[in-house]
């Protein structure tokens, strides 16, 4: 014996009723979405209508030749108003309406409840040169999560390179379908800004063809990349956005270079320099020092730190910070070392002290206080699970495949100063590409401003407050906040002088003199100038 389910049979009236109903649901909701698009034809099927079809031919031509000459004219404004609206509409039209059920059952992102198939919503394709913008629905009880995994499901669907997640509102996603990479060419470095200020910085291009400022005042920002990824670059757009304000008193820039290649380069752009080993460790632990003194004057009289010359904002550069936390074989340098670095990204940017650190290995054993820097970016690595350990958990399912970028050994501009940059508060990565800083843009920026940057370095008027033994220039602290020995000192005045470095000696006359062996500080009897 069988079960067999009963059958109704349903009046063809109903039946009807129903497609025709769905019919005009779907002319309004289409019309709704594509509204250029169909007014486009309801106007040209009206008026063919109404004066036939050799009338409407003529007309037809008469509008072809004005909008051959609107793209002659305007190819810009053409593809705005008449161009990607219509590629956008073929494009929901012919690849992704007639796809999108079978793909979406397929990869898993559609359901079935009590023999009804469920569907998430394409609501609009928004398409550009680079890209397609697709606006989704998603079902009730899914995740941008769900979406995040099946990414590469849908970019080889639909044609596409990569695809991105977005978040547009609670229920609504936005899929970044790309079809080229805009990103993919080399980008000159950005002019240096007119205006005086301390940012945000413009570094260079984002995926959607912008220029991407980065903001560095108020902040910390970590990066993270392999060798030849292109850190150099993100490092060199921010000095060189910030060479207004250097030249203005408004921003000190102090450099640390573990491996004395790159920022080296152009050090002249640098207030104080430092390499490696105890030199390095100084200069941190007196940013630290004036650090704190500066909070001390600022409790209980504001909360916001205001760049003046009397009150700069302070950016330590470190490159490869590695050196310091990791593979320094002194353990009480290692210990310092992150301590003053704890301290700065911890306390500083409320003060007006901001770190951008530059490292290969985004491991905790290498970097136990990357929590400390609130920016973050990642350019290219070589292990997937780097992305996470650099930008935070989920970053990689959210686009963020940074362990993909091209990279060719031959070519080293291929992927060079392109990443994934996560800022604070916001969990969306977003793709950027540096501008390339050369040799000759460095020379040509230590040329410029390397004289302004000496020419503010010591004051020219010292009061001695307390009295002690006579000073002429206001020695150093090395790390215990004092500013002189038996007495204090009030710098008043920026113009003239001799430049102070921590890890050497000081510039007569804007020469360098020489350093103190294994980067140390000098003794009596050391040659190489005066401390």
């Amino acid at each position: 014996m069988h079960w067999r389910p009963t059958a109704i049979k349903t009046p063809a009236a109903f039946v009807l009723a129903i497609w025709l109903w769905r019919l005009v649901a779907g002319l309004v909701k289409t019309v709704w979405r594509h509204p250029v698009a169909c007014a486009l034809v309801v106007v040209l099927g009206g008026y063919a209508w109404l004066v036939g079809w050799r009338g409407a031919l003529v007309w037809y031509g008469s509008i072809t030749v004005w909008l051959g000459v609107f793209v002659l004219l305007h190819r810009r404004g053409f593809m705005f108003l008449v161009g990607w609206p219509f590629v956008s509409w073929w494009r929901w039209l012919w690849v992704y309406r007639r796809r999108w059920h079978g793909t979406l059952m397929v990869a898993g992102l559609a359901g079935r409840v009590g023999g009804r198939s469920f569907v998430p919503d394409l609501v609009k394709v928004r398409a550009d040169r680079w890209a397609d913008t697709v606006t989704v629905r998603m079902l009730r009880g899914q995740s941008p999560e769900l979406w995040a995994q099946r990414t590469v499901n849908l970019a080889h669907a639909f044609g596409s390179v990569a695809c991105l997640v977005r978040v547009k509102r609670p229920g609504w996603l936005l899929l970044v379908l790309q079809r080229g990479d805009r990103l993919a060419a080399v980008i000159a470095a950005r002019p240096i800004p007119l205006t005086v200020g301390v940012g945000p910085v413009e570094i260079g291009i984002d995926e959607h063809g912008r220029v991407y400022r980065l903001a560095v005042h108020g902040t910390h920002v970590l990066i993270v990349g392999a060798t030849g990824s292109g850190k150099g670059s993100w490092l060199w757009g921010i000095v060189r956005g910030l060479l207004p304000g250097t030249a203005a008193g408004l921003v000190e820039l102090w450099g640390v270079d573990a491996k004395g290649m790159e920022l080296g380069f152009a050090e002249g752009l640098f207030r104080r320099y430092a390499l490696r080993g105890e030199a390095a460790v100084e200069l941190l632990e007196l940013a630290v020092a004036r650090m704190q003194k500066r909070a001390e004057r600022y409790r209980g009289v504001t909360r916001r730190h205001v760049p003046t010359t009397d009150e700069p904002f302070v950016l330590v550069i470190i490159d490869e910070v590695a050196f310091l936390t990791a593979y320094e074989p002194d353990r009480d340098l290692r210990r310092r070392a992150l301590a003053a670095l704890a301290t700065l990204t911890s306390q500083g940017r409320a003060v007006g002290f901001g770190v951008v650190a530059a490292l290969q290995d985004p491991r905790k054993e290498v970097l136990d206080i990357r929590h400390l820097f609130p920016d973050k970016i990642v350019l290219r690595v070589e292990e997937a699970d780097q992305v996470d350990l650099a930008l935070g958990k989920g970053a990689r399912e959210r686009g963020a495949r940074a362990d993909e970028i091209p990279y060719n050994p031959d070519d080293r501009s291929v992927g060079s100063g392109t990443g994934y940059v996560r800022l604070e508060g916001n969990p969306e990565p977003l793709r950027v590409r540096a501008g390339w800083v050369g040799d000759g843009d460095l020379k040509e920026m230590e040329a410029e401003y390397g004289r302004a940057v000496e020419a503010l370095d010591q004051p020219t008027e010292t009061k001695v407050i307390n009295p002690g033994p006579a000073v002429t220039t206001p020695p150093l602290s090395w790390g215990n906040g004092d500013e002189g020995d038996g007495c204090e000192v009030e710098e008043r005045g920026r113009a003239g002088g001799k430049r102070r470095r921590v890890n050497g000696s000081e510039r007569p006359g804007g020469k360098r003199g020489k350093r103190g062996k294994g980067g140390r500080r000098p003794k009596d009897g050391d040659k190489g100038g005066e401390w």
